[in-house]
């Protein structure tokens, strides 16, 4: 009964907040597009020299608006393959996929242009591990902190376009014939470019 009523309360006050962020004329839902470039760190503790590739990723996310100026955001993308170089050699590939959930501060009263930041948290799932033949593998999976910055610049009532840039906080263990070698931080940062719908 107890836990009925907590739901309840939050559904009421998800509908209130909703509705404030409605009575400012604007939707309380963003939906954006963006293709993002991942710019590993590489930070590498094993002694094995380890990077992983940087790449150009499709990236969506769905923004929900508490009030005018403050929303929560989940990011989200499909897995994504990279590859694993050993001192300039590759050794080979893993999948991961890296779901993000932010809350934000948006900026308003400037004509045009909203500002934006962000702080939230990481998960990162790592699968697929093939490196040197099952010789070498890794965490299945990374939790950590997420920042972010960013501006929609609008077209008109509902679109805009979106610049957006994140640090990502994503690490793993790195094991070597089944012994923990060390730790690889990958820590990316991701630069978008992308375009939004507000309804």
């Amino acid at each position: 009964m107890k836990k009925q009523i907590v739901v309840a309360a939050l559904l009421a006050a998800g509908a209130v907040t909703g509705a404030m962020a409605q009575s400012s004329g604007e939707g309380a839902w963003m939906v954006r597009a963006r293709a993002v470039n991942l710019d590993m760190s590489n930070k590498d503790s094993t002694g094995l020299g380890l990077v992983v590739n940087n790449k150009t990723i499709p990236e969506v996310d769905v923004t929900y608006f508490l009030t005018p100026n403050v929303a929560a955001e989940l990011i989200l993308t499909v897995p994504q393959k990279q590859t694993v170089y050993s001192n300039g050699a590759s050794i080979g590939t893993f999948k991961h996929l890296p779901p993000t959930l932010l809350a934000q501060y948006h900026f308003t009263g400037l004509q045009g242009y909203r500002p934006y930041v962000g702080v939230g948290i990481n998960y990162t799932d790592i699968s697929k591990v093939s490196l040197l033949g099952g010789a070498v593998t890794l965490d299945q999976d990374s939790w950590g902190g997420a920042l972010q910055a960013g501006v929609d610049i609008a077209l008109d009532r509902n679109w805009s376009i979106n610049l957006d840039v994140k640090k990502v906080y994503i690490k793993t263990r790195v094991y070597s014939g089944g012994a923990n070698a060390g730790t690889l931080r990958l820590d990316p940062v991701l630069a978008g470019v992308g375009i939004g719908y507000r309804f």
